[in-house]
């Protein structure tokens, strides 16, 4: 098996002036990154870190804003051997005080040789670093020039054997930085050839994909499918800065346009902000006919959304063919299931209050009280599936539980954490956490059994009830939240909602809480007594933009008690 560094390698001698990546900024021009300039910015880095004493296996931070020198440091660490691992940084979105404790709870287990960074967050690195033991070298990325030529036996990470642990990624939730996911060259490259067949990549030398991406790099979609694959298999990857994005997400749209791309990944949330944020005066003389794939992933996905999106955005030649469907997590390197790329998603009608109440999807007409649920796919090739109860036995078709898998391309271990690797497995199955069922041999996710509210012993899925008050006229589409309380008066779970409405809502916001209420009354078996309105910005979200359920949740304690 070949490894990453062989694979670049491969690229700079062969291509060396094709564009492996086009890098877009708000204000400044396109910046084609070649094969050849990739892999001696990178050796530069390689050096640069062999200078600092940083040895073949050691773990090195990659804490960077989006530009060249992030994807430069990250293969430069892959060429030197060392374990690259991509951090988000501080932003104005994070919460200062929690983002230093959990940088410094990173360097406490991770025990990093390392830290890439650039000059104006070299302060808050050395600030974390003064309270644990490790890195021992904090590198300025505007110092690492350029190697041109690099000797190949230069590069130690050349023969890294493929079972080694190549690259860490770090999920975004809160304990997310104390927990990185160890994967192998291996692991990566046995997904990135099932995910590659899944979505027909490249299939023909007249049909050469083109990814465009906007998404961070410190998470599994951004890295693996809007960085990593388009790379490896030297797909033509145009990278926007998620920062870019959000300011202006018809960005994408003129990215897709211009360099006719025809696979994007979305969490569900950006389907809704599109179409919503998207005006028509910035759709002048846009195509999207190219699209052959806009691949829903990374968090709960909506039927709703997906028509919203494509009424937006049909007449300017989005196919609704082009709209698929992805189940995938760091712990098997990104996918695990793949739909919509063969044929159209499923969508599965179900019967909401059995859902609810008796964890079975049970086909049911279209109704007021009926659920669309959209298909995450089969899993792909070598990955196997099982939804299981409580106690790891196998469920039947469309009765809900936990999903867990194996294959030929998970985790090595949690990084340095053996006590969680132990716990996330059962009889070789890897418990995801994740609940959802399977219905003809396709997997529809409900929800994260850590979410689950229990109310008098029945399980409440809380994005079930965040999507019911999101439909309520004032309530600002994507940020709600739904968790539990516990109630000592009537000793079980009460249910709360929080809910952020626009300013121009404010002398709404009786009438809005009755609306929430009785939406959810009506739409679930929960008696809704709880309903907190708040205003824009209010709600925390991750770093990777997921509403953070637990975050908000301490925040609604502490304001409610004070």
């Amino acid at each position: 098996m070949k490894t990453i560094t062989q694979t670049l390698l491969e690229a700079y001698h062969e291509t060396p002036d094709a564009a492996a990546i086009t890098l877009l900024h708000s204000q400044a021009p396109d910046q084609p990154l070649t094969n050849r300039a990739l892999l001696e910015a990178a050796a530069g880095f390689a050096r640069s870190l062999d200078e600092a004493g940083v040895a073949p296996g050691e773990v090195v931070i990659l804490i960077e804003q989006h530009g060249a020198s992030l994807v430069a440091a990250f293969f430069g660490a892959l060429l030197h051997g060392a374990i690259p691992a991509i951090m988000p940084f501080l932003t104005e979105k994070l919460s200062p005080g929690h983002y230093r404790k959990s940088l410094e709870a990173l360097f406490a287990i991770t025990r990093p040789a390392a830290v890439i960074t650039y000059r104006q967050f070299f302060a808050e690195v050395e600030a974390a670093r003064a309270q644990a033991p490790s890195p021992r070298a904090i590198l300025l990325s505007e110092e690492a020039p350029a190697w041109p030529a690099p000797p190949a036996e230069a590069l130690r990470g050349l023969n890294k054997p493929p079972e080694e642990v190549a690259l860490l990624q770090h999920s975004s939730g809160t304990t997310g930085l104390q927990k990185g996911v160890a994967l192998s060259q291996k692991a990566i490259f046995n997904q990135i050839a099932s995910y590659a067949k899944a979505l027909h990549l490249n299939a023909t030398p007249q049909r050469q994909d083109v990814i465009v991406s906007w998404l961070p790099l410190y998470h599994d979609m951004g890295l693996i499918a809007g960085f990593l694959m388009p790379v490896l298999t030297r797909t033509h990857l145009v990278l926007m800065s998620p920062f870019d994005w959000v300011r202006a997400p018809y960005r994408l749209m003129h990215a897709v346009t211009r360099y006719r791309g025809s696979l994007t990944w979305l969490p569900n949330f950006s389907y809704n902000f599109c179409a919503q944020k998207i005006s028509p005066r910035d759709l002048e003389s846009v195509d999207l006919s190219s699209w052959r794939a806009v691949i829903n992933c990374s968090e709960p996905m909506y039927w709703q959304s997906h028509q919203m999106f494509l009424e937006r955005f049909q007449p300017y030649g989005l196919r609704p063919a082009a709209l698929a469907t992805c189940y995938a997590m760091a712990e098997n390197v990104f996918a695990v299931t793949q739909g919509g790329i063969d044929r159209p998603v499923s969508v599965d009608v179900i019967d909401q209050h059995k859902l609810l109440s008796q964890q079975v999807a049970e086909p049911a007409p279209l109704s007021p009280t009926s659920l669309r649920m959209l298909s995450a796919g089969p899993p792909i090739e070598n990955t196997r599936l099982k939804v299981v109860d409580a106690n790891g036995a196998e469920l039947p078709e469309r009765c809900i539980g936990e999903i867990a898998l194996q294959s030929d391309c998970m985790l090595t271990g949690y990084y340095q954490r053996p006590d969680l690797t132990g716990k996330a497995f059962l009889d070789g199955w890897y418990l995801t956490g994740d609940l959802g069922y399977l219905a003809s041999g396709e997997v529809y996710i409900t929800g994260r059994k850590k979410d689950l509210i229990i109310v008098g012993g029945k399980n409440i899925y809380p994005q079930d009830l965040e999507r019911l008050a999101g439909e309520v006229s004032g309530v600002h589409p994507g940020r709600v939240v739904a968790f539990g309380v516990v109630s000592q008066e009537a000793g079980t779970e009460e249910v709360v909602i929080v809910a952020e409405i626009d300013p121009e809502q404010e002398d709404r916001q009786g009438e809005i809480a009755r609306q929430v209420r009785q939406r959810i009354n009506q739409g679930s078996d929960v008696a809704l007594r709880y309903v907190h309105l708040v205003p824009r910005g209010w709600l925390l979200k991750t770093s990777s933009g997921k509403i953070a359920r637990s975050a908000n949740r301490e925040k609604y304690l502490a304001e409610t008690a004070s």
